[in-house]
């Protein structure tokens, strides 16, 4: 929490501006029951009209000044709050955007979501609530029980039994609220998850008739979100009644006490009036507290939430600046001995990888599922970092360079095409957001997509939606693969990005790829495929079983021969081309 706190430090000036109109407001109050002691005192019992308007000019003065400070420091907290709000999404999408993949795999999507939305409105809330009413309401208390005390100590004395009582009340009841408040933040983040989920595979809920099985998930984290809703409201909101019940439980006392003093001459009747206006100040102040204790209890828990994202420890995080900047070179790749492991997971994905990728050549990376592909990848654009060896590019150990330099050379086309909307335009200059339409055109001339972009109604200009939901499966990856290109990478990384495209097209598109000035590496589980590689590259649980050219595995490895009868059956391959 105090993490998250420190982000009003630019606000200090004007927080200190609103409590002081805070205060403006608290002295108002407190005053004006010794005005209309005055009032009824000098006033009306002794029928002085004079003391009437005086003190009631008064009270009229200080109720304006009141009403300027009250609308004065209302804009001056909601400034804060949304500033504050906005500065705490700002640097959170900065801290989740420098995040490592094992960041990424201790926090789900949509909890991420949650936070930067849910859980920032509700740290706003507490902190408008702070600079409006959450300060004033415990000094009415406190000063209310003062002025009354000053005014008739022993009509007061109730009010020094109960009001103490009620706030450690209150104390427990804030502690107990905050932690359930906390469980109600993680339900909501298991109904986003649900939502996400069927919105993303809507297609496949509908092929797979799915959507009584979907609907009945929602409906369980729905009403566990719910019930544990409604117990947290139902332990937050009692505590509006039993305040009531214990303070007008006061208040009678103190009228029984009023009349006996009064009776007795020892109190006056402005005395009780101004005692008992306190006293309903201090009912009202109390009451109060139900929404402040809901609102800081919320907000306690969502930064709490908060925080743990903010609070991610250096090692943990991507750390793109540090280290010295990468010097490119010819795009030579060397593992050396490199090994990698998730966490928490006792077997390791990549064991004792040893291997050399030439410049400006083409490897092509084969496997079965789960054998460490996709992860070699990661490893040369530092999105993982090994446990043990090292990845040499151009004589540079990767682990010493700052990654978003070295990031700036590579050309990177995941497993998952995923397009953002906008148009088609924008979609391939976020590769490269200086990139002139001429080499827009050229790499998706080269990507084997530009005729199909000529061909729509607005060509490039063409509006697709998230993650290119209007688009075939083999024209997003050609789009995605135009993305990169516009990089100019210095090595390319395909991640079995040519799955979707007929054999016609995937020949063309190595074709063109092979006349890039770069090393690519492709991850594919084709034969065709890596046959258009100059090396060819085969994992098996996490170690190289052989490296080399299509002719040395076939004559020297079972698994590749294995792999080429399964895929052209006894007869192996009809048509070898030959490597450049």
């Amino acid at each position: 929490m105090r993490t998250v706190l420190s982000y009003l430090k630019p606000y200090s000036g004007l927080m200190i501006f609103a409590w002081l109109l805070t205060l403006v407001e608290l002295a108002v109050e407190l005053t004006h029951p010794l005005f209309m002691a005055k009032i009824i005192d000098e006033g009306i019992v002794q029928q002085d009209m004079s003391a009437v308007y005086k003190w009631g000019a008064i009270m009229l003065g200080t109720s304006l000044l009141a009403f300027v400070a009250g609308i004065a420091n209302s804009f001056a907290s909601a400034h804060v709050g949304q500033n504050f709000g906005y500065d705490l999404r700002e640097k959170m999408l900065d801290k989740i955007q420098s995040f490592s993949f094992s960041n990424y795999s201790r926090y789900a999507p949509s909890s991420l979501i949650t936070r930067m939305t849910n859980d920032v409105t509700q740290t706003q809330s507490a902190v408008f609530m702070s600079l409006r009413i959450m300060l004033r309401a415990p000094l009415m208390v406190l000063f209310g029980t003062i002025m009354a005390l000053a005014v008739h100590a022993k009509l007061t004395i109730v009010l020094l039994i109960t009001v103490p009582a009620m706030l450690l009340f209150l104390s427990k009841m804030m502690k107990t609220s905050s932690s359930l408040f906390k469980s109600v933040q993680s339900r909501l983040d298991g109904v986003n998850t649900v939502i996400q989920e069927n919105l993303t595979a809507i297609r496949l809920i509908k092929a797979f008739l799915r959507s009584k099985y979907e609907k009945s998930r929602f409906h369980r984290a729905n009403d566990q979100l719910m019930t544990q809703t409604i117990r947290v409201f139902r332990i937050v909101e009692a505590t509006t009644p039993i305040l009531l019940v214990v303070m007008n439980l006061s208040l009678i006392v103190i009228l029984w006490f009023g009349f006996v003093e009064f009776t007795s001459g020892t109190a006056t009747a402005g005395e009780i009036v101004a005692v008992i206006n306190y006293a309903t100040r201090i009912i009202s102040s109390l009451s109060v507290f139900t929404f402040i204790l809901m609102a800081f209890s919320r907000g306690r828990a969502s930064s709490q939430r908060i925080g743990e994202i903010l609070e991610e420890s250096e090692e943990q995080s991507d750390q793109r600046l540090k280290g010295v900047p990468f010097e490119p070179g010819d795009g030579k790749i060397a593992f050396e001995d490199v090994s990698f492991s998730f966490a928490n997971s006792p077997a390791p994905v990549l064991d004792h990888v040893s291997i050399n990728i030439a410049p400006g050549k083409m490897a092509a990376v084969l496997g079965a599922t789960g054998s460490g592909k996709s992860t070699l990848f990661y490893l040369i654009p530092r999105l993982y970092e090994p446990d043990q060896g090292r990845i040499v590019i151009d004589g540079q150990d990767i682990s010493t360079v700052q990654s978003a330099s070295l990031r700036e050379q590579i050309g990177f086309v995941p497993q998952e095409a995923h397009l953002f909307t906008g148009t088609i335009r924008e979609n391939i200059a976020w590769g490269r957001a200086d990139a002139s339409m001429d080499e827009m055109v050229e790499a998706a001339r080269r990507a084997q997509i530009h005729e199909t972009i000529e061909g729509l109604p607005n060509g490039y200009d063409t509006v697709i939606g998230q993650k290119g939901v209007n688009l075939s499966g083999g024209q997003k990856q050609r789009l995605s693969i135009a993305r990169a290109l516009i990089r100019k990478p210095l090595i390319l990384l395909l991640d079995d990005s040519t799955s979707a495209l007929d054999a016609t097209t995937e020949k063309h598109l190595l074709s063109a790829l092979r006349e890039e000035p770069c090393t690519t590496v492709i991850i594919t589980q084709k034969i065709s495929t890596a046959l258009q590689a100059d090396q060819i590259i085969l994992l098996e649980e996490g170690r190289v079983e052989a490296a080399g050219t299509h002719e040395e595995l076939e004559r020297t490895n079972e698994l590749y021969r294995k792999i080429i009868h399964s895929q052209y059956g006894k007869g192996g391959v009809p048509h070898v081309k030959t490597s450049r």
